[in-house]
């Protein structure tokens, strides 16, 4: 009976696919994965934002049944740097804000549409933080406390946050976490963030960069209602008493007993409320691991899901690579992240597929989303909001030498 169940979901799965229409978004557009959400699922259309190969930031929506797309320059020349993209805060009355700032730049801003669902029209741009060498953001709405709050790296390289009450007039800036003793050093947490648009905010980070750090670990706080705790509800600070040392966090995976540095991808909320991130490990630049861990009442459980192949970049010829650490990408779908969807060579070209486990990551199955591709395919990203039983992700597709040189497509398949 099992085989029969299984090949019966494999069956239709397969089908699934096979009636999956692969579209293009946009025949121009990348984008880095530490700003998210990149892309919400929203009165049934799809809005998603992307840096083009000249520099320019732009927002698009694409409408699934009728086939519109419509787009919005926000920036004409915002630097050719793929770090530079945008992250979308979809708000109580469906109206979009955005949050963008170039690479290491000054000045973090955001727009707000004047509509619900639209994409045409726009208020005015606001500065959240004109403080320099900002990157990335990752914003939530609490509508418990009516707080608007953003969080992105600082001109510290530490991760960094502000609240606002109105979406305009925004507090000072604070540092979010830092580790005791190297705060003048060159140490830079890569952050993740998810929030359950109510009362909490997850973060799941780094040391730094795995390039610099050989024993780059993965950590995990929560924030609610002016407080810090661990997973298991552990109180380790305040609002006022900040930043958090990243000892006084939950350890979701040491790197220092393997020596494999890890970078976090992706962070989610489970039914109950519980994280879920997805992470790699790096044993060597040319070895990178995809893996999946789970808060439950036991702790953190970690596992292992796939070889994930060298890093993704097109290295010239005769060129040493600057990326190595660079993976394919994984992303979880936070409708259900029971489900990921991650990049990895098969066959020597960077192909997307659906990986699922029906056991909290201790097995998983997978289905191919691309075949026998001639260009990569990276960076998946599962639109927020998106129909859990539904087949819908968007990904990079064509040639990406640097992340200031690629020449790619937003390609997508949002079953119906």
């Amino acid at each position: 009976m099992l085989k029969i169940t299984f090949f019966l979901f494999t069956f239709l799965m397969a089908a699934t696919m096979t009636h999956s229409e692969t579209k293009t978004l946009t025949t121009d557009g990348a984008w880095c994965w530490f700003q998210d959400p990149r892309a919400v699922y929203l009165n049934n259309q799809l809005f998603a934002g992307w840096m083009t190969h000249d520099g320019k930031l732009i927002i698009g929506s694409y409408d699934p049944q009728s086939g519109d797309k419509k787009t919005f320059i926000l920036e004409e020349n915002w630097d050719v740097d793929d770090h530079n993209t945008l992250s979308i805060l979809t708000l109580p009355d469906n109206r979009l804000m955005v949050f963008y700032a170039r690479h290491n730049k000054v000045g973090l801003y955001c727009r707000t549409t004047l509509n619900p669902a639209d994409i045409t029209q726009w208020q005015d741009e606001v500065t959240v933080s004109d403080t320099d060498r900002i990157t990335y953001s990752h914003p939530a709405y609490l509508a418990d406390e009516g707080l608007y709050f953003v969080v992105w790296r600082g001109p510290t390289w530490k991760p960094t946050f502000a609240t606002s009450k109105d979406g305009i007039h925004w507090s000072a800036s604070h540092i979010l976490v830092q580790e005791e003793g190297r705060e003048a050093s060159n140490i830079r947490p890569y952050l993740k963030a998810v929030s359950d648009n109510k009362s909490t905010v997850h973060f799941a980070f780094n040391d730094g960069h795995p390039r610099n750090e050989p024993t780059n670990s993965v950590y995990y706080i929560k924030y609610e209602k002016g407080k810090f705790y661990r997973a298991d509800g552990t109180q380790i600070g305040t609002i006022e008493n900040l930043p958090i040392a990243h000892s006084e966090s939950d350890v979701v995976y040491d790197a220092k007993p393997t020596q494999k540095r890890a970078w976090i991808w992706d962070i989610a909320l489970g039914k109950n409320g519980s994280p879920i991130l997805v992470y790699t490990t790096i044993p060597t630049v040319t070895e990178h691991h995809y893996h999946y861990a789970i808060h439950t009442p036991e702790g953190w459980q970690t596992h292992h899901i796939t070889p994930g192949g060298q890093w993704f970049p097109q290295t010239p010829n005769g060129e040493q690579e600057r990326e190595t650490e660079y993976s394919g990408g994984i992303s979880l779908n936070h409708a259900d992240p029971s489900i990921v969807y991650l990049a990895r060579p098969i066959n020597g070209i960077f192909e997307i597929e659906r990986w699922k486990t029906s056991d909290g990551g201790t097995t998983w199955t997978s289905q191919a989303i691309t075949k026998n591709s001639t260009k990569l395919n990276v960076r998946p990203v599962i639109p927020r909001n998106y129909p859990a039983n539904k087949i819908g992700v968007l990904w990079m597709h064509g040639t990406y030498i640097h992340y200031t040189d690629y020449h790619t497509e937003i390609r997508m398949i949002l079953e119906p």
